[in-house]
């Protein structure tokens, strides 16, 4: 009897092994309890997301060219994380235990508590029961770095860390705190190590994958960053998953899977996400539905500005050109001459935008000219910068307007909290536009507008020269 048990065990840990290493869905389930206490609460997404990580790993065992870097946004608490960065590196290595991993999440701490979770699997006795074959060094003592026996390894890092290794494979794992979100800072300087530093750190640039998974935080957030290189051309294949059924499910045909119209309705019922949109309309719209715009635009409700034709030439008209200068011709910066009216009825007029990218010649030649085709009657406000070299740089602006109205203002405060009283007329209904060929980016950047939008530089020069029209005392720049 005693040998038949054994028989019975080693028979069962064989098949264990030959189910899991053909798929990392009934991997996922059957290795659940060796990192997790709570039960596992299936649903549709989970196998779809095992066999999108399958075929891109099929290639990395064959060491063959990638098809392309994956890219999945979907809410918090879908089990995102156990999947990708927990259990794919465990099952990639019951295949290819000299698989090489980099892992990366948005602090340290976070990025090493996954990695804890995928070694605990590994050195599980199930698991080693039934993939002998893969074995963590027993030197290997360090959070954010262990080695097998057979030459794989996972590194760890927040972002912004020192890897100097390469990998076969790079997994980017929330790579934005979301109580960060809104640091424009921390985007940049996770932007600019997602596309250079990590980026350089694998085996071979032609087989070396790189998914990203995580929830949307902003319009310029990692994912934007990913998207924008794939209008560009880049091979990225992208996986949308919001919490609602939406236009923006991707790949398309997964639509039919949301049951009236819910992800997953035992996660996210429609009284759980109801919740969600009170507590945090703005968090719900990209975090839950993967669209960092806010709907209706946020603090602008741009659908409330009417586009007309206008003459403004007429008595009773208050006008003022406002000023939001770049200080150089880089791609990230646009200077702004935005052209405000005020009509006799008491309605607000955005009337013309000159914007561009200039060098400082070609930005105070186009301003002289602007001022020379407005008229002698068109207030000329220059939004001044703090610095001295701002001081200086009005300075030389209204010397170059000589003989117009023009001075310089000092606003205070920060630029989303200034463009809240223009928001205000906005979305009462008192702003119109002038119709012309510039309408629909000016649009745009108001729908788009918050704390950390790209592009804040055509609201500014509305909120100045709404302030002034509407009575505000500017504050003199100290000419």
């Amino acid at each position: 009897m005693p040998a038949l048990l054994d028989l019975a065990t080693v028979d069962e840990y064989s098949l264990i092994r030959d189910i899991c290493k053909r798929s990392l869905w009934e991997f996922v389930k059957e290795f659940w309890g060796e990192q997790s206490e709570e039960k596992l609460i299936e649903n549709w997404h989970m196998p779809f997301l095992c066999s999108q990580l399958e075929i891109v790993a099929e290639r990395v065992f064959r060491r063959q060219k990638k098809l392309y870097d994956l890219l999945i946004n979907i809410a918090p608490g879908t089990t995102k994380s156990t999947i990708v960065s927990i259990m794919f590196p465990a099952w990639c290595w019951t295949r290819d235990p000299t698989l090489q991993f980099i892992c990366a999440s948005y602090n340290d701490s976070l990025a090493e508590y996954l990695a804890d979770k995928s070694r605990k699997v590994v050195q599980s006795e199930k698991y080693q029961k039934a993939f002998p074959e893969v074995r963590v060094r027993g030197d290997q003592k360090a959070k954010s770095f262990f080695e097998l026996t057979r030459g794989g390894w996972r590194m760890s890092r927040g972002i912004g860390g020192q890897t100097g290794k390469h990998a076969h494979i790079i997994i980017i794992d929330d790579p934005i705190d979301t109580q960060k979100a809104l640091s424009a800072a921390d985007i940049k300087s996770t932007n600019e190590w997602i596309t250079g530093t990590i980026n350089k750190r694998k085996v071979s640039h032609d087989n070396t994958p790189s998914i990203m998974i995580m929830q949307r935080v902003a319009e310029n957030d990692p994912s934007a960053v990913w998207l924008e290189q794939k209008k560009k051309g880049a091979k990225i294949e992208h996986i949308n998953l919001p919490a609602e059924l939406t236009d923006n499910v991707k790949p398309a045909r997964l639509k039919k899977l949301y049951k009236d119209g819910l992800f997953d309705s035992k996660r996210f019922s429609r009284e759980v996400l109801e919740a969600q949109k009170r507590e945090g309309p703005w968090t719900y719209q990209s975090q839950f539905l993967q669209d960092p715009v806010p709907p209706g635009g946020g603090l602008f409700k741009v659908d409330r500005i009417s586009i007309e034709v206008v003459d403004y030439t007429v008595p009773g008209w208050q006008l003022v050109r406002y000023w939001d200068k770049a200080s150089t011709g880089d791609a990230g910066k646009f200077t702004v001459g935005l052209l405000m009216g005020k009509a006799p009825d008491g309605v607000f007029w955005v009337l013309d935008v000159v914007r561009g990218q200039w060098e400082p010649a070609e930005r105070e030649r186009i301003m002289r000219q602007t001022a020379q085709r407005d008229g002698h009657k068109v207030v000329i406000l220059i939004e001044q910068e703090p610095s001295g070299s701002g001081k200086e740089s009005v300075y030389n602006s209204i010397k170059n307007l000589a003989g117009y109205f023009a001075r310089a203002d000092r606003p205070t405060g920060d630029k989303f909290v200034r463009a809240d009283p223009f928001a205000g007329q906005v979305n009462a209904g008192n702003v119109k536009l002038r119709r012309a060929e510039w309408n629909e980016d000016y649009l745009n950047e108001l729908r788009l507008f918050s704390p950390i939008a790209v592009y804040k530089d055509q609201v500014d020069a509305s909120s100045g020269a709404f302030a002034y029209l509407a009575g505000r005392k500017i504050r003199i720049g100290g000419f």
